[in-house]
């Protein structure tokens, strides 16, 4: 016997595809932009947070989104945009974080420092895994990531940013 594959989930299966189009290797649900996702009347609805409000890769996350959803026969589709709560790197998935360093990106850190969680403001080298980093500029290839250089490998490497 078939399982029952509720429609909320099969909407979920199919954002599991769409990609970043700023970081192709995650997917936009790896990422952790994708709120929630509902049934209405009118059709599906999904909630997506931008990491930054005025990220340029939204309207193109919008559009792939509701190319991906008709291509599996989910033709109404609303796209909510919320601002709140403002996304963090907390909702990236720990597979998402996997993906990063194995694309080159040194994905967030934090450690514990006085009972606080705080950003490491040196990531370990991607490539090389060497803690001996240092930090290019506080701006990389995007708005959301930093760029830094292995001093041991002399690699340089963007550092998704924690926020």
């Amino acid at each position: 016997m078939e399982a029952i594959v509720q429609p909320t989930a099969a909407i979920w299966k199919v954002l599991e595809t769409v990609c970043d189009p700023e970081v192709p290797v995650l997917t936009i649900v790896d990422l952790g932009i994708v709120r929630d996702v509902q049934i209405s009347e009118k059709g599906a609805v999904v909630t997506i947070t931008p990491t930054y409000s005025s990220c340029p890769a939204m309207d193109v996350i919008r559009i792939q989104i509701k190319m991906a959803l008709a291509e599996a026969g989910i033709k109404d589709v609303e796209i909510k945009q919320v601002l709140s709560p403002a996304w963090t790197t907390d909702w990236m998935s720990e597979e998402g974080k996997k993906k990063l360093n194995a694309y080159g990106i040194a994905p967030p850190q934090y450690k514990v420092k006085d009972n606080t969680t705080v950003e490491d403001t040196h990531p370990p080298c991607p490539q090389c895994k060497s803690a001996d980093t240092r930090l290019v500029s506080e701006f990389g290839s995007t708005a959301c990531k930093a760029l830094f250089q292995c001093n041991d490998c002399l690699e340089p490497f963007d550092y998704f940013k924690c926020h």
